[in-house]
């Protein structure tokens, strides 16, 4: 797989560390409340409390992340990111009651939290222009590649059946996160800082961000879009499983399809799509496909049982992987090019809330409306995804308009855009 250019060894040193990112995650979300079982004494609603109680503990850290990216650059904040992971896998094997659970979960949670909220910002300081909507594809395709071999090789491990399978599950990963923090220090060189902001003062970065009301529409219209892509994993398995009565194995096929697909396809379509629309128009796009697949999926109700509703499914399930294609990359590269030089890091942890939101909204939506009828989940989310698509290019307009990506930190208005600003295109429709 060839990268867009980048600077010095970023070019696969970035790449390396998502792709030990994505394995490790896949591998430990379905061993985690299966290792903890069985190396404490506590009861699985124990268990899942307190990871819980400690990934809310670190909801708060984005935009503190955010506020030491602009001021340290991104490199180091990822590097004590990956750090931070790995020091929680290496508490994970010394877990032994619910207090040392909680630390262990905490210290691994706050080490996810800082990467992710930084590590977007490292990959918009490599690549500009055109070039950095290839590398959020191409990102895109190592998490879901990543994720996807690391919940296989997690099969493997569950079949045997093994504490010391368990163990060295946290070991390896623990080792594996060392890796990509020493990968991403040797090889990956950070751009110079900026002195400051206007006026030479350090800006006030979320002063900055809250006046700055196009960005914070983007990140509303973003949960909106996210939501669409946690419904997949929140409401596909419950609806085909008991609400269609579909063999409990075809989920696991549909889920297959979507991450192949992603994996292997999402760079091609993004580089087709860039030359045909904006990156708003691509997520308008992405919503439709979403809408569509939305309206798709709840027909199903309306087919026999059988080979017939499996093939259908299966097909349903590529409009949902085409509408991610399609607004992932597109999101992420709109969100950085929008995002001042200056303050960056403080925005684009500011648009971690919009994945973070929806992972919080999701699963609670669809329980209370799976239990009013098995439709109506596919019905509002479809609605959702129409008003995110009908959104996105206006807003794209005034996030061009109101200058936000240019290269100064004028003082924002009460509307986010600049006092006087240099109008740009915000690209065909």
């Amino acid at each position: 797989m060839r990268w867009p250019r980048a600077r010095d060894g970023a070019a696969w040193a970035i790449p390396t560390a998502l792709v030990i990112d994505a394995v490790g995650t896949g591998l430990y979300l379905p061993l985690s409340m299966v290792y903890f079982l069985a190396v404490t004494d506590l009861p699985e609603s124990g268990v899942g409390l307190l990871l819980t109680a400690a990934t809310a503990c670190s909801l708060l850290l984005p935009l503190l992340v955010g506020r030491i990216v602009d001021r340290v650059g991104p490199r180091s904040v990822v590097i004590a990111g990956l750090s931070l992971q790995a020091a929680g896998f290496f508490l994970y094997l010394g877990v032994a009651g619910p207090v040392s659970l909680f630390l262990a979960a905490l210290v691994e949670a706050v080490g996810l939290r800082v990467y992710w909220s930084s590590v977007f910002a490292l990959i918009a300081e490599q690549a500009d222009g055109a070039a950095r909507d290839q590398w959020f594809a191409r990102a895109g395709m190592i998490r879901a590649a990543g994720t996807g071999a690391g919940t296989v090789l997690a099969g493997v491990l569950l079949a045997l059946a093994s504490q010391h399978a368990y163990r060295g599950m946290v070991l390896a990963d623990a080792i594996s996160f060392v890796v990509a923090a020493v990968t991403v220090g040797l090889f990956v060189r950070g751009a110079r800082r900026p002195a400051g902001g206007p006026g030479g003062q350090p800006p006030e970065a979320v002063r900055h961000l809250l006046r700055n009301r196009p960005y914070l529409g983007l990140i509303g219209v973003n949960v909106l879009f996210n939501i669409c892509t946690v419904f997949l994993a929140v409401g596909v398995p419950v609806y085909v499983v008991r609400g269609l009565r579909a063999p409990d194995w075809a989920v696991g096929a549909f889920l297959t399809i979507t991450t192949v697909v992603v994996a292997t396809c999402m760079a091609e379509v993004t580089r087709r799509s860039r030359r045909r629309t904006s990156r708003g128009g691509a997520m308008a796009w992405g919503g439709r496909l979403w809408a569509a697949w939305c309206v798709a999926a709840a027909m199903a109700v309306l087919l026999p049982r059988g080979p017939l509703l499996v093939g259908y499914l299966a097909l349903v399930m590529l409009l949902w992987a085409t509408a991610e294609m399609l607004h992932g990359p597109a999101s992420n590269a709109l969100s950085a090019e929008a995002a001042p030089p200056g303050v960056r890091g403080t925005y684009l942890a500011a648009f971690q809330y919009s994945f973070a939101t929806a992972d919080m909204v999701t699963p609670g939506l669809f329980g209370v409306l799976y239990g009013v009828n098995r439709v109506l989940p596919w019905v509002v989310v479809g609605c959702l995804a129409l008003t995110a698509s009908m959104a996105i290019r206006p807003l794209e307009r005034r996030l061009a308009v109101g200058g936000a990506a240019g290269g100064s930190l004028e003082r924002l208005t009460g509307d986010g855009t600049r006092e006087a600003p240099e109008r740009r295109g915000a690209g065909g429709a």
